[in-house]
């Protein structure tokens, strides 16, 4: 079963294909199966071209793998990992020159 743990869109800053982006989802996201359990940061950046355009396009979306082992979810694991959530995706979004401006966020968070 996958699950969000965490999503939020904010404004960013990064250019793919060709194509300004202005807006990013992050995510912390659970997946379990058979016993497993996987945890993983995400950031796609998406144009937001107007203030209603929350159209995702996934042609600049990047992962990492944070924890993986047997088991199952659990509350006090998802806390550690959103604790150094922030760095990971400035992390990765850095490594592909974009920025994710967390002080402007343009949704309210969700948890799942």
């Amino acid at each position: 079963m996958t699950i969000d743990v965490y999503s939020q869109y904010f404004e960013a800053e990064m250019i793919c294909n060709d194509v300004p982006r202005h807006a990013a989802i992050v995510k912390l996201t659970s997946d379990s199966e058979e016993g497993q359990i996987r945890y993983t940061a995400s950031v796609s950046f998406f144009p937001h071209n107007s203030e209603d355009d929350f159209a995702v396009s996934y042609d600049a979306y990047y992962e990492k793998a944070l924890y993986q082992a047997k088991g199952r979810r659990s509350k006090k694991r998802e806390e550690e990992l959103l604790k150094q959530f922030p760095e990971v995706i400035d992390e990765l979004a850095g490594a592909v020159n974009g920025t994710v401006f967390w002080e402007k966020p343009l949704r309210e968070a969700r948890r799942g």
